[in-house]
């Protein structure tokens, strides 16, 4: 008996996370699975605890940075305030992509989350205003489709993330971009890209809903619609897909005399 009150005397000094401490594994399976169930603060809060824990872990930090993102994507935006907070945040998930490419330069999902982190800060201050941002995202896609790995759902990513890049460049007129050095935009490899990202990955209505748009631009109507109407049969697998399955309905009604 004493022995036993003495083993439990020792458990009540020691802190409860030291008994009951969670490896790794077991956290970037936590935030995972809360990911996948949109609870973006939740996921981020979990995985800053792990980082605290595994500081040097770049399956840690690429994850942190896609859930900055995700839960930065779906703030409100219609306040000058709101909006530096967004951006605040997107470049918290641009700092934490950098590190993990700087720790897993082997990695192709590190440069994929820096891409989207980049991707992001663009697309806020405009991408003729980020110049220098686009050229660091074609640059990391360029190296995470050369490195290859991360199997076929990164390198969808990384496909999609290219090919939107080469769209947005693509919005302006090729002679007053060439001299800003965003001549290297095109809209044929913009969807060739997103054309593999639906191979590597299909039913995923974001990529659709791109290579729509893309075939919209560039007057093929007939794809544009048999894409679109590809986003209704896709599962729903992401948070926004009900408002990507709305803009899907418009654009085909857009089209339809086309």
């Amino acid at each position: 008996m004493k022995h036993f009150i003495r083993f439990i005397f020792i458990l009540l000094l020691i802190p409860f996370t030291q008994v009951f401490t969670q490896t790794v594994e077991e956290m970037i399976s936590e935030g995972d699975k809360l990911v996948a169930e949109f609870k973006n603060q939740k996921a981020l809060e979990v995985l800053l605890e792990a980082e605290k824990k595994f500081p040097d872990n770049y399956e840690i930090l690429w994850r942190i940075s896609r859930s900055y993102i995700d839960y930065a994507e779906h703030l409100p935006d219609k306040t000058d305030e709101q909006k530096d907070e967004q951006e605040k945040l997107y470049k918290k998930a641009l700092e934490y992509a950098d590190r993990s490419v700087k720790l897993a330069p082997d990695q192709a999902i590190t440069y994929v989350r820096r891409s989207i982190a980049n991707g992001r800060i663009a697309l806020f201050e405009g991408v003729f205003s980020a110049i220098g941002t686009v050229k660091d995202v074609r640059e990391d896609c360029e190296k995470a489709i050369q490195i290859g790995n991360g199997g076929n759902y990164v390198q969808a990513l990384a496909h999609y993330v290219f090919g939107r890049t080469h769209f947005k460049v693509c919005e302006k007129a090729y002679l007053i971009r060439l001299p800003l050095g965003l001549g290297w935009g095109d809209m044929d490899e913009s969807i060739r890209l997103l054309e593999t990202a639906i191979k590597l990955k299909p039913n995923f209505r974001m990529f659709y809903l791109d290579l729509a748009k893309a075939y919209i631009e560039e007057d093929e109507y007939d794809k544009a619609r048999e894409t679109l109407l590809m986003i209704e049969k896709a599962p729903v697998t992401d948070e926004d897909d009900g408002k990507f399955l709305a803009e899907s309905k418009q654009l085909l009604e857009e089209i339809k005399d086309e």
